[in-house]
């Protein structure tokens, strides 16, 4: 998603990996997308292209992906389309929508990404309105949805409304449940490209494979859930050992973006399928997938839900692994599938 409000991983690679020991073949590519930072680091052994080429590719992916999906960007096709207009949609564009309805498909509706307008009432999306009406909850919900969209782009050199809706009143579309982790799962598939099999791609979420500087898995922290812990890597939970080959690692909170109102605290997360944010106990769930996009997803999937669900859905899908960080009569607690290593964890 782009970096805006999803509230996730905070990468802590333990302190071997950066110290004198490191190899000398591993290299680390920093700069600013979506928002914020990223940093790419991988092992450089074998690559026929200079680290600057490697940079600059990584730049211009990253520009393209917001030049077609930022909501913030006003000139990129994602607020061009929203605004109403005719666009020409890019390969990135058609790309996201069609993964967009898939998770739709999967969740039942869970994870929405044409559910823009529902954030926004609530002043968690691209406006900063705040505690609507439940009429206006009820009105808006009724004009959102994947489900008043086709079910793909028509093949052609233009979109706009009238072609993907029946009626031409159209849902707007905010990717920040998912385009993160295709961004991730992008800049991957480029180092693959080239070669490269030792990776740690982290542009809010992560992507990893192989092995980092030490010759080990990549490790990886969780922050703890408290409101208000804005600095990655301030207060960890716990820090876990990502499994042996290609993996995406997404965690979804509540504990960064929110306001209180009233003594009652409203997070970010949304369900779409009534127009409310979640009340529940789940404060982060932290999800292992075999690319950064699903485990994206799926961590919303799981904030959304709540815990129970939660527990249930991961123990009965072997593909992921996920930690759930809750609250038990003001307690935190955490839950993990078995697959999910931990290397040191908190109370």
């Amino acid at each position: 998603m782009i970096k805006i409000v999803r509230i996730f991983l905070c990468i802590f690679v333990l302190a071997a990996v950066f110290s004198c020991s490191q190899r000398s073949s591993y290299v680390t590519i920093t700069g600013f997308a979506q928002g914020g930072t990223y940093a790419v680091k991988f092992n450089s052994e074998g690559l026929d292209c200079s680290i600057e080429e490697v940079r600059d590719s990584i730049d211009a992916l990253l520009s393209s992906i917001d030049n077609s999906l930022s909501g913030y960007n006003k000139k990129s096709l994602l607020s061009r389309f929203n605004a109403g207009e005719t666009i020409v949609p890019d390969k990135i564009f058609r790309d996201i929508y069609a993964h967009g309805y898939d998770i739709y498909d999967m969740t039942e509706g869970v994870v929405d990404v044409a559910s823009a307008p529902l954030f926004d009432i609530w002043g968690f999306g691209f406006a900063n309105d705040s505690l609507p009406s439940a009429d206006k909850v009820a009105q808006v919900k009724a004009a959102s949805g994947m489900g008043r969209l086709s079910r793909a782009i028509p093949d052609g050199d233009v979109i706009s409304a009238d072609i993907l809706t029946e009626d031409g009143d159209l849902p707007k579309l905010n990717y920040n449940a998912i385009a993160q982790g295709y961004s991730c799962d992008l800049v991957a598939s480029y180092l693959y490209s080239l070669g490269v099999k030792d990776m740690l791609v982290d542009i809010g979420e992560i992507f990893c494979d192989g092995k980092n500087p030490s010759g080990l898995p990549w490790s990886l922290g969780i922050d703890r859930p408290i409101d208000g812990n804005n600095e990655p890597g301030a207060h960890i939970q716990g820090v876990f050992r990502a499994p042996e080959g290609p993996h995406g690692i997404v965690t979804s909170g509540n504990y960064r973006k929110f306001y209180v109102r009233d003594g009652k605290k409203y997070a970010h997360t949304i369900d779409p399928r009534n127009g409310y944010p979640v009340q529940h106990t789940l404060l982060s769930a932290t999800i292992v997938a075999p690319d950064a996009m699903t485990a994206d997803a799926y961590a919303t999937y799981c904030m959304v839900v709540g815990l129970e669900a939660s527990k249930k859905f991961l123990t009965e899908n072997p593909d992921l692994e996920g930690c759930l960080i809750y609250d038990e009569d003001g307690e935190m607690k955490s839950w993990c599938s078995e697959g999910f290593v931990l290397v040191t964890s908190g109370k």
